[in-house]
């Protein structure tokens, strides 16, 4: 499960939010399997999709991370959940998007396939009131 600003976020929900406030960012992840899975690390990368099959991922001046953008994870034990927490912070007014990567450490240790298939995270950022 992926939250932005407190509220759970599928494919068809934009979360809208404030340029200039903190935004919180929490990733869930359930491991399902029969196995401890880990180490590896998740990566938030944020960008502007231009509808046209162009994505801009060179964003440094519109978003920033509050802490990293980076989770680096020892391991998630069967059938246990493991919280990530992060935050964004918004510069500029417009629609964004996450994307959401697994690094994998050890490649004997295979992720749950469910976790490559997160939701798509669509944040729209306004000018404060």
């Amino acid at each position: 499960d992926i939250l932005v600003d407190g509220k759970l976020c599928d494919c068809d929900i934009v979360v809208d939010c404030k340029v200039g406030d903190p935004i919180p960012l929490e990733v869930k992840l359930t491991n399902w399997s029969k196995h401890s899975v880990g180490p590896f690390a998740l990566t938030v990368t944020p960008y502007q999709d231009y509808q046209n099959g162009v994505h801009n991922y060179e964003l440094q001046d519109a978003i920033t991370f509050v802490g990293s953008n980076t989770f680096y994870i020892d391991s998630v034990k069967p059938t246990k959940d493991s919280v990530y927490f992060g935050a964004l912070l918004f510069l500029y007014t417009g629609d964004f998007y996450l994307n959401i990567k697994f690094h994998e450490d050890n490649c004997s240790r295979e992720l749950p396939l469910s976790w490559f298939c997160l939701p798509s995270v669509h944040i729209r950022a306004m000018e404060p009131v």
